[in-house]
């Protein structure tokens, strides 16, 4: 059997989907081929389930600190298979929203796998079905994501050595546990679990966590993770050879010229991710490869003129938010649209943790590194009247501006629900605002966001409240 098609997506997680949203309402004939669930490991094993988990170790930690509230609250207590429940009812939610989408948008879902046979044919191994279809498409995109990666020698059992994808699914959680790599997936968790009352500790081996963010923001969120509990050891190479499993596990860290023992229940690698490229065809075309990610011009279009690529695939910022907008360019170009290529230094970025961690944009050191004169601003969260009232008041706002030009560079925050205040600085750096132009934007009181009114204030020592 041969379909015939405008565009065939291989890969339904966030940036295939959307694709296939945008291709619809281009009018394009459209179909996704997905061998697991529509919404890819975003939705499934990602960001939608970790930060319902996360919720659920704050409002923990939080009721079990109710009395400095005023809120008496004893035998506080935690049913992790409810936590779970939960989270699986919010990915059950969206995961039919999607499916309602593809609908809407008489987009064909191909549940199977994928694969290229030509630059034109994709061939589709039908889950649960012995058969075959041949979809015959003018173009392809392939949206197939990524996987945890792990160390050699630390390959996930599900037992005693687990990666992101066997944490989610724990039916009851240790009581200690050793987190190797310590960027955004590993803090994240870190911070869960010590929330949820486990005894964490984090292995890394930059000499400080969430070594691609601003220096000041990594350093004030490992004093306040380790404030938190969290035991954090950077510069420090984990020795895999070492590993022992039994009553629980046990591993070696070169740490400081000497190897160093840890020991815990279990052991969760997290030490980024690897594209998804085996077995969808590509040694069925001319597409270049390097380090094992897809090559593509700006618009996401292989050396294959019709074959494009997103998201995780192709390296980069492995986002969702970023695979989505790929996708968009992608359609777009496919259909002569246009669109305006991507603008890395305009993503924000996101660390769930608590307490989160947003930039967007250079931190001071990128900036500086270009050759920009810089001046900062920075800003307590203690001086916020509505972090006072939250009872988290930790964390701060930093603003990076070009002394010439004003104009500003990369905005860095870490404190009380700063995910949903980066927005307003992504928004600054697209208008390629001034830090007056922040400045002299009236923040409602009392908000969180009146710290980024603040921080423009003060790249030139005009801060009010300091």
């Amino acid at each position: 059997m041969i379909k015939e098609y405008d565009v065939v997506i291989i890969g339904g997680g966030t940036g295939g989907y959307v694709a296939a949203i945008r291709a619809s309402q281009l009018g394009l004939k459209a179909a996704v081929v997905e061998k697991g669930k529509l919404g890819g490991t975003c939705l499934h094993a990602g960001c939608i389930p970790s930060k319902a988990l996360l919720r659920s170790a704050e409002v923990y930690t939080t009721t079990k600190n109710a009395e400095e509230f005023g809120v008496i609250a004893p035998e506080v207590g935690l049913d992790f298979l409810k936590v779970q429940k939960r989270k699986e009812e919010i990915t059950t939610r969206l995961f039919k929203g999607v499916q309602h989408l593809m609908k809407k948008g008489k987009i064909d879902v191909y549940e199977g796998k994928g694969s290229i046979l030509e630059s034109r044919d994709v061939l589709v191994e039908m889950n649960n079905e012995e058969r075959e279809i041949i979809l015959n498409s003018r173009n392809i995109l392939i949206a197939t994501g990524s996987r945890p990666r792990t160390l050699p020698g630390l390959e996930a059992d599900g037992q005693y050595v687990m990666t992101s994808d066997e944490a989610l699914q724990m039916e009851e959680l240790p009581n200690s546990i050793i987190i190797v790599g310590g960027g955004v997936i590993g803090i994240e968790w870190a911070s869960m679990l010590v929330d949820f009352g486990l005894e964490v500790t984090v292995i890394e081996y930059a000499d400080h966590i969430l070594p691609t963010e601003d220096k000041d923001v990594s350093k004030e969120l490992q004093r306040l993770m380790k404030k938190k509990g969290v035991k954090i050891v950077t510069g420090a190479k984990v020795l895999p050879e070492t590993l022992e499993k039994g009553e629980g596990v046990s591993i070696k860290a070169e740490h400081k010229g000497k190897e160093t023992l840890f020991t815990a229940d279990k052991l969760l690698v997290s030490v980024g991710r690897l594209p998804n490229v085996e077995g969808i065809g590509i040694g069925n075309t001319t597409i270049e490869m390097e380090r094992g990610f897809i090559q593509t011009n700006e618009y996401y279009q292989t050396n294959e003129l019709n074959i494009y690529a997103i998201g995780d695939v192709i390296g980069g910022l492995q986002l969702a938010h970023v695979a989505s907008h790929e996708g968009i360019i992608a359609i777009e170009h496919m259909t002569g649209e246009n669109p305006s290529p991507l603008d890395s230094t305009l993503v924000s970025k996101c660390v769930y943790s608590r307490p989160e961690v947003a930039s967007v944009g250079l931190t001071e050191d990128e900036a500086k590194e270009k050759g920009y004169r810089v001046k900062t601003g920075k800003f307590s969260f203690r001086a916020i009247g509505k972090a006072l009232v939250f009872g988290e008041s930790d964390g701060f706002v930093k603003l990076v501006v070009e002394e010439e030009s004003n104009k500003l560079l990369g905005a860095h925050m870490v404190g009380p629900h700063v995910t949903d205040m980066i927005t307003e600085a992504g928004i600054a750096r697209v208008l390629n605002a001034t830090a007056m132009d922040i400045a002299h934007t009236i923040h409602p009181h009392p908000t969180l966001a009146e710290a980024i009114g603040e921080a423009a204030l003060a790249v030139d020592g005009k801060e009010i409240h300091a």
